[in-house]
C-alpha cells in the first residue's frame, strides 16, 4: 500500500500550480543569498528577527530546496510543509503589524504572503500531481 505522501491526485491543470508555487520560493530563496544586503541578513535585521544571518539563511534554504522539490513534483507535500510555515510567520511578523495602518494597508501588503499559504497548503493536501518526479515512481 503505498504512503499517502506520494498519493498522486490528478487535478486537470494542477501543474500549473505547482509551477507558480515552485518559482515563486525557488526566486525567493535564491535572493536571500545572491543579495543579502536587500533580501537575507541585511533584511532580517531591519526586521529585527534574532539571529539574521542565521534565520535568513535557514529560511532561504528552505525556500531555495523546497520551491525545487515543488517544481519538479518530488515529495511536494513534505517539500511544502516548510514553506507553509515560513508564510504564517511571515504574515505574524511582517504583516500583521501593518494592521495599525487599516485594513486595506495590510490587505495589500499581505496578498502574495496569503497567496502563498494558501497555495502551499493546498500542495500540502494535494501532493506532486501530474506530470511529477512523484508521479513516474509512484505506478500510479
Amino acid at each position: 500500500m503505498k504512503h499517502k505522501i506520494f498519493k498522486i491526485n490528478q487535478i486537470p491543470g494542477y501543474m500549473l500550480i505547482r509551477l507558480i508555487l515552485g518559482y515563486v520560493f525557488l526566486v525567493a530563496g535564491l535572493q536571500k543569498f545572491v543579495f543579502p544586503d536587500e533580501m537575507g541578513p541585511g533584511r532580517f535585521i531591519e526586521m529585527g528577527f534574532p539571529a539574521p544571518e542565521f534565520t535568513a539563511y535557514f529560511v532561504g534554504f528552505f525556500e531555495t530546496l523546497g520551491g525545487l522539490l515543488i517544481l519538479i513534483g518530488l515529495a511536494s507535500r513534505l517539500a511544502a510543509i516548510p514553506l507553509a510555515i515560513t508564510m504564517v510567520v511571515a504574515i505574524i511578523t511582517t504583516k500583521i503589524p501593518q494592521l495599525a495602518d487599516g485594513f486595506w494597508t495590510f490587505a495589500h501588503a499581505a496578498r502574495l504572503d496569503i497567496s502563498m499559504l494558501l497555495t502551499s497548503i493546498f500542495v500540502i493536501y494535494n501532493g506532486s500531481g501530474r506530470n511529477s518526479v512523484d508521479e513516474k515512481y509512484s505506478g500510479n
